[in-house]
C-alpha cells in the first residue's frame, strides 16, 4: 500500500511538528468550491505529527458567502499489521475529557443503545469522548426538521435516542464505549499511564478478509506450496533485504528480516529497520513458530545487576508486569523484541514516559505528571539493581523466552508455569473460530 512521502525535494520533513516557535508549520490554504452554496471557499491543510497517531493531515473548510465549516483529520502514515479495539467504562465525567484519535476506517458502538456508527461512514477526528457524543447528536439532529415533514413517527424515535445519547454526556449510568479499527490507527488515551487502566481494555485482532478489502489490501496468494518451501529455506540460509518504510518518519527505508534458532527455545523471525534519513533504528522478532497448546508465564525475582544482561524474547502476544510498581504492559504495545532484560524494561521507559506527551502535554495535569515521574525513578532503581522487583512474562501464545543462566539446572530466582488459556485469550488470539479438523478430501 503506498503512502504520502514524508520528505520534499530537498529532503526535509513535510511533517511538522506544532510549536509556536516553529514558522513552517503553517497550513496550506487552498481555494475551492463550496458544497453547500457552490460559491468559492478556503480550505486550509497542515501535514503534522501527534501523539501516539504519528503523521496526520488536518484540513479545514470555511465559506464567507454562506458561513458553512468542516474539519477532517486523515492518516498519512500505514495500515498497522493488526487491527486495534478500545473498550471504555464510562464511569464519571471525567472519562468524557479523555483524548480521542479515531480513524475513518473505525466503528463506534454503544452496546447499552445498541448504537453502531459503520466505518468510513465519519471522516478520521482528534476529539474527545464528550466530542464524539457531541458530534454524533449533532448529526442526529441535522435532519431532524425532514424527517418530522416525511415520517413523524421516525422522527419522533430519533428525538427519543437523541435523548438517550444526551443524558449520557451525564453520566448518571454507567455506559460502554467501543471503538474497534482494523487499520489499527485509532487511539484513547489512559490518563492513569503508565499504570494500568481499569476501565480500559485494548485488544488487537487479525483483519478479516473482508476488512483487507474494505481497506485496500489485497492477499497474495499467488505463489505455488513449492515457491513458499523454497523461500522459507532461502531465509534460513540468507539475510533477505525488502524495502518498507520508516515507522517514525515514514521516508523510505530498508528492513533487513533472518530466521534465527535460539537455543533451548525455538526458531525466531529478527525485522532490523535502519532509516538513512532520520537515522531511527529498530528491531522486532515475530515467532516463526505455531501458537502452543498451552499458555507460558515466566517470573524473575531480580536480585542483581546481571539479571539486566539476560537475554529476553518478548513475542507480540506477551505481556509485561511489574508487581511493585502496579505496572502492566498489554501485548503488542512494543511489538516483538529479542534483546536483554535491561533493554526492555528501557522500551518500557521510553514508550510510556518519554513518549507519553498526553501527560507532558498541554493536556497534562501536576498529578499524572508527579505519579509518572515516581514511576520512572523506581524503574531506574530497578535497572540500576537498587530495588527489588519481579518481572513476569505472561504469554498465552507460549512464544516468549526468558534466559536461564543457570542452565541446564534449574534457575533459583525464576519460574516458569504453563496454563490452559481461557475462552477470551483464544479469542484474542483468533483460535475459537479457527477449523482444523473434519474436512473432505
Amino acid at each position: 500500500m503506498s503512502v504520502i512521502s514524508q520528505t520534499n525535494v530537498r529532503g526535509e520533513s513535510l511533517f511538522r511538528d506544532i510549536s509556536a516557535d516553529n514558522d513552517d508549520a503553517m497550513p496550506t490554504e487552498i481555494e475551492s468550491m463550496c458544497m453547500n452554496c457552490h460559491e468559492d471557499g478556503m480550505t486550509r491543510l497542515l501535514l503534522t505529527k501527534i501523539p501516539f497517531f504519528k503523521e496526520i493531515i488536518l484540513s479545514s473548510f470555511n465559506c464567507d458567502h454562506c458561513g458553512f465549516s468542516n474539519t477532517e483529520i486523515q492518516s498519512a502514515g500505514r495500515i498497522q499489521e493488526q487491527g486495534v479495539c478500545y473498550t471504555l467504562k464510562v464511569r464519571s465525567k471525567q472519562d468524557l475529557d479523555r483524548e480521542v484519535v479515531k480513524a475513518d476506517s473505525a466503528v463506534t458502538r454503544i452496546p447499552e443503545l445498541d448504537f453502531e456508527i459503520p466505518p468510513f461512514t465519519q471522516k478520521g477526528s482528534l476529539s474527545t469522548i464528550e466530542g464524539i457524543l457531541d458530534r454524533t447528536i449533532a448529526g442526529l439532529v441535522q435532519d431532524q426538521p425532514l424527517r418530522e415533514a416525511t415520517d413523524p413517527e421516525v422522527a419522533a424515535k430519533v428525538s427519543e435516542f437523541i435523548d438517550k445519547l444526551k443524558k449520557l454526556k451525564d453520566v448518571e449510568e454507567e455506559f460502554t464505549l467501543v471503538i474497534e479499527d482494523s487499520s489499527g490507527n485509532s487511539f484513547v488515551q489512559n490518563p492513569s499511564a503508565p499504570h494500568k487502566d481499569e476501565a480500559l481494555t485494548v485488544t488487537r485482532f487479525k483483519r478479516s478478509v473482508e476488512q483487507d478489502m474494505q481497506l485496500g489490501i489485497r492477499a497474495d496468494d499467488d505463489f505455488t506450496e513449492e515457491e513458499k518451501k523454497d523461500d522459507l529455506d532461502s531465509m534460513r540460509s540468507e539475510v533477505l533485504m525488502f524495502n518498507t518504510n520508516c515507522p517514525e518518519c515514514n521516508a523510505p527505508a530498508s528492513t533487513n528480516m533472518k530466521l534465527v534458532q535460539i537455543p533451548h527455545f525455538k526458531e525466531v523471525i529478527i525485522m532490523a529497520t535502519n532509516c538513512d534519513n532520520c537515522g531511527h533504528r529498530t528491531n522486532e522478532v515475530k515467532s516463526g513458530g505455531a501458537t502452543e497448546d498451552l499458555g507460558t508465564k515466566i517470573t524473575l525475582h531480580i536480585t542483581d545487576p546481571s539479571d539486566m544482561t539476560r537475554d529476553v524474547l518478548k513475542s507480540e502476544t506477551c505481556s509485561v508486569l511489574i508487581p511493585e510498581l502496579d505496572f502492566e504492559l498489554g501485548m503488542a504495545a512494543v511489538g516483538g523484541k529479542f534483546t536483554t532484560l535491561e533493554g526492555l524494561l528501557t522500551d518500557i521507559k521510553t514508550l510510556t514516559v518519554s513518549q507519553n506527551q498526553f501527560v507532558f502535554g498541554d493536556s497534562g495535569t501536576a498529578d499524572q505528571m508527579e505519579k509518572l515521574k515516581a514511576f520512572e525513578e523506581k524503574l531506574n532503581k530497578i535497572i540500576a539493581g537498587e530495588m527489588d522487583a519481579h518481572v513476569v512474562l505472561d504469554d498465552p501464545a507460549g512464544n516468549s523466552y526468558l534466559q536461564n543462566v543457570y542452565a541446564p539446572e534449574p534457575d533459583p530466582e525464576m519460574t516458569t508455569e504453563k496454563y490452559q488459556r481461557t475462552f477470551e485469550q483464544n479469542e484474542e488470539l483468533g483460535l475459537n473460530d479457527m477449523k482444523t479438523e473434519g474436512y473432505e478430501q
